[in-house]
């Protein structure tokens, strides 16, 4: 059985949606420090996320046997990543910084057995926000509260959030944070699911 080194709720959602079995472990890294001492060394928003992904993957796979899934996923706007908002006074900075100009998420997933990685994939949609007004962006952020803080983006771009986009370009579920069709081409390859 698949398991998952996450308790993000929307990745845990994706794959009971899919009809994977899995179990969800919290990996226990800490990505604060992971992610400060990487920016510490000039990594990008890419490399990042895929450390962080390969480093939950990798703590978690050394005590679960078979397969564990490790994912991460960074804002990546002008050459800068960004981690999720702490405040909505932040998340309404964050959008009208983001507003009516484009920015990636980088989504790292890695796969790995036995404490070592056997796949990983990072994907990078890009999103264009459309040009909204501040009083529009204020009604958004009031009605749709503390959840706003849950993603690096400030939106959840499977529900409301979607408002506040023009243009999208890549997948729909690296959007939400893991790569979905991917994992299962990977679990039905290894006959984890059927074929």
């Amino acid at each position: 059985m698949l398991t998952l080194a996450s308790t993000s709720t929307i990745r845990r959602h994706l794959l009971t949606q899919a009809g994977i079995r899995f179990e969800a472990i919290g990996s226990g890294v800490d990505e604060d420090a992971v992610k400060e001492a990487m920016r510490a060394e000039g990594a990008s928003p890419r490399n990042q996320a895929d450390k962080l992904a390969e480093l939950k993957a990798l703590k978690v796979s050394q005590r679960r046997p078979g397969f564990v899934l490790g994912c991460d996923q960074i804002l990546s706007f002008e050459g800068h990543s960004f981690d999720k908002a702490e405040t909505l006074d932040e998340a309404f900075e964050r959008l009208s910084q983001l507003r009516g100009k484009t920015h990636t998420l980088e989504c790292a997933a890695v796969i790995a057995k036995e404490g070592q990685p056997v796949w990983r994939l990072v994907t990078s949609p890009k999103l264009t926000m459309r040009t909204f007004s501040d009083d529009f962006l204020r009604s958004y952020l009031t009605s749709y509260g503390q959840e706003a803080l849950a993603s690096v983006g400030c939106y959840q771009f499977e529900g409301p959030g979607a408002q506040l986009f023009e243009k999208v370009e890549g997948d729909f579920f690296s959007i939400l944070g893991l790569p979905l069709l991917e994992v299962l081409a990977f679990l039905r390859l290894h006959g984890e699911v059927p074929t």
